[in-house]
């Protein structure tokens, strides 16, 4: 009886072949265009755990501009031994400020240049004050002044090493345990090993404990960088990073008034009392434990499809999604993949890949240079002759309101021109304030004004302060857009390890600013002149990055691969273009010169097809015409 169809056939089809049939496109890699969306989009779940993820951000920054109190140079006074025909008299050290070494006494600090130089240093009583809000840190608990003012920078260096430590260690583990296990590991650490800052015994307990103290609060940073980039859409990635932006920077002012509030203890010195308030708000952190859950895109992409299908049901619930009572697309795929073992990838497969590696290359040297560079341009913006103040920290609280400006800047600028161009425009600032700082002082001082140095010296300085703010607004500016662009531009399967790399370059980079003071400045002006080369060098590098704005985060190397720049024309463009490039040239005839490079060239070519095969031509789209092979027309 006829249905109106064909019936199918239990014979196998003739020549034993098979129609082909297209497999359904996958929707799991898809986690911005496909999963995400079914589960609510940016629901309410995400929201919350986003919050969670801006709180820690203020206890960061208390901890990350904690050495600007705890390692501050004092104003020291001298106390010598009374002369014969005098009762007692004092011996005052000059005041010392800003990034100027602990007690730095004048000539090389060791008095060899004068009687009076060496008779400080030889000074066995010292009067030292503190102005940053503190009456006590650990300068003037060990007197680290003079021969032990070197041992005030190591303590700088540990905080610093230990944090490029951290990212590159966390960062493999992030990626390779996962995103939750390295945030609650970071937060334990962080709680010992802070806290027993506090009770240290001398400058090298300090020191080592420091150092560790840097290593799990750089993983405790990364990790909740990272996952906070993970839990958004497309649309939100930026405006929610930059939240978090704008409370570090929130920690930052609001460290002096925290010192101030520490000063006069009764029971402790106050530099201990600072490190346990700074350190004590990361127990908030405990509950993490239970109510932050693993990284859904890193789950997916490391095929933890058992674990991830729990998670995609308790998503759903929270965000009032049903995905149980008609059959959903994701979850049937998800179900068809339990069977998979999960793989996970380190950061060194990054060296196999064609145009991820590079990328990833560029990003460190910005984040080098702009953080490298930021130094310069403070330093510059310092007075070396004003006088420390006990309830003013204009330097500090200068840079606290560029780092303010700079993250209002970056939410407008980056909506106009997107990532790549927000960046090079910032970079091309940064290059542009520090060649003229470098050069325009000069010649201002050269071919001008030598008359009047009063007046030279007045321009010269309101120049250097006004390129300095112009350069540290563009420096820091692009420090913390290139470690965003990392984050979007890094597979989830590496993402960690990538956003280390770039995090670590950003601590050599303020590495920098300790090993300068350590050699007395020396060598300043060519360390300016190295970072403003660079500068122009990343200028010509950033063009070779890809957009990443409204593109969704790629989840395998493949993904990274395929993320590729753009072209600067668009292809309907680029072939009209073409198109009236072509001309005609029926009417031009062959000069003489022209015509003996053709005949060359036919010759050439006629040689040459000789000897191609019939075969190959036809294969190829030509044709035989008689016992010769005629391609592409000739």
């Amino acid at each position: 009886m006829a249905t109106g169809r064909p019936e199918a056939s239990s014979h196998p089809p003739e020549n034993g072949f098979t129609p082909l049939e297209h497999p359904a496109p996958r929707l799991l890699p898809h986690v911005d265009g496909s999963v995400l969306p079914s589960l609510g989009g940016f629901g309410r779940h995400q929201r919350q755990l986003v919050v969670l993820t801006w709180i820690p951000a203020l206890f960061i920054g208390f901890s990350q501009f904690s050495d600007y109190f705890l390692l501050a140079q004092p104003h020291g006074t001298c106390v010598l031994p009374p002369p014969a025909n005098q009762s007692n008299w004092t011996a005052t050290a000059p005041p010392v400020t800003g990034a100027a070494p602990a007690l730095e006494l004048p000539a090389n600090g060791t008095g060899e240049e004068g009687p009076g130089d060496g008779m400080l240093c030889a000074c066995k009583e010292w009067r030292l004050e503190l102005q940053t809000g503190l009456s006590q840190n650990v300068v003037t608990k060990w007197n680290l002044v003079c021969d032990s003012a070197w041992k005030v920078h190591i303590a700088k260096f540990s905080l610093l090493v230990g944090s490029i430590f951290g990212y590159l260690v966390m960062g493999v583990m992030a990626d390779w345990f996962g995103r939750h296990p390295v945030l609650i590991l970071s937060v334990l650490f962080m709680l010992v090993f802070g806290l027993s800052v506090a009770f240290s015994i001398n400058v090298t307990m300090f020191s080592t404990l420091r150092f560790f103290e840097g290593f799990c609060l750089a993983g405790l940073a990364l990790s909740l960088y990272v996952l906070r980039v993970e839990l958004c859409l497309p649309a939100w990635r930026f405006s929610m990073t930059m939240v978090a932006s704008f409370l570090m920077v929130a920690g930052q002012l609001l460290m002096p008034g925290v010192a101030a509030l520490c000063r006069h203890w009764p029971d402790r010195d106050d530099w201990q009392v600072l490190q346990i308030v700074i350190i004590s708000p990361f127990v908030l952190m405990l509950p993490y434990v239970w109510i932050f859950p693993e990284s859904l895109r890193w789950l997916l992409a490391t095929q933890h499809y058992r674990r991830a299908k729990a998670m995609m049901l308790r998503i759903a619930r929270k965000n009032q999604v049903d995905m149980t009572t008609e059959p959903n697309a994701i979850l049937t795929e998800l179900e068809q993949e339990l069977h998979k073992k999960p793989q996970r990838t380190c950061i060194v497969k990054m060296m196999s890949t064609r145009n991820l590696w590079k990328n990833i290359v560029v990003l460190c040297v910005n984040s080098l240079t702009g953080y490298g560079i930021h130094h310069c341009f403070a330093r510059s913006m310092m007075d070396p002759e004003a006088q420390p103040t006990a309830l003013c920290h204009a330097d500090y609280y200068t840079m606290a309101g560029i780092a303010v400006a700079t993250c209002l800047a970056l939410c407008p600028a980056v909506g106009m021109m997107g990532r790549r161009g927000g960046l090079l425009t910032f970079m091309i600032i940064t290059a542009l304030a520090s060649l003229l700082q470098l050069g325009l002082l000069n010649l201002i001082g050269k071919y001008s004004l030598r008359h009047d140095t009063v007046l030279r010296d007045t321009l010269n300085r309101k120049f250097a302060v006004a390129f300095s703010i112009i350069g540290m607004f563009s420096s820091h500016a692009v420090s913390t857009l290139s470690i965003f662009f990392c984050a979007e531009i890094t597979p989830t399967v590496i993402r960690g390890g990538g956003l280390g790399l770039v995090l670590a370059s950003a601590g050599f980079g303020m590495l920098t600013a300790p090993i300068m003071e350590l050699h007395n400045q020396k060598g300043y002006f060519l360390h300016h002149v190295i970072f403003a080369c660079c500068t122009l060098l990343c200028i010509i590098c950033l063009l070779l990055l890809p957009e990443p704005r409204g593109h969704p985060l790629p989840e395998s190397l493949a993904d990274g691969e395929t993320f590729t720049r753009q072209t600067l024309l668009h292809p309907g463009e680029q072939h009209l273009l073409l198109a009236r490039s072509d001309g005609d040239y029926s009417r031009v005839h062959d000069t003489p010169l022209h015509l003996s490079a053709t005949g060359g060239a036919t010759v050439a070519v006629a040689t040459a097809l000789a000897a191609v095969p019939a075969s190959y031509a036809l294969a190829t789209g030509g044709e035989v015409i008689g016992n010769r092979a005629i391609a592409n027309g000739v």
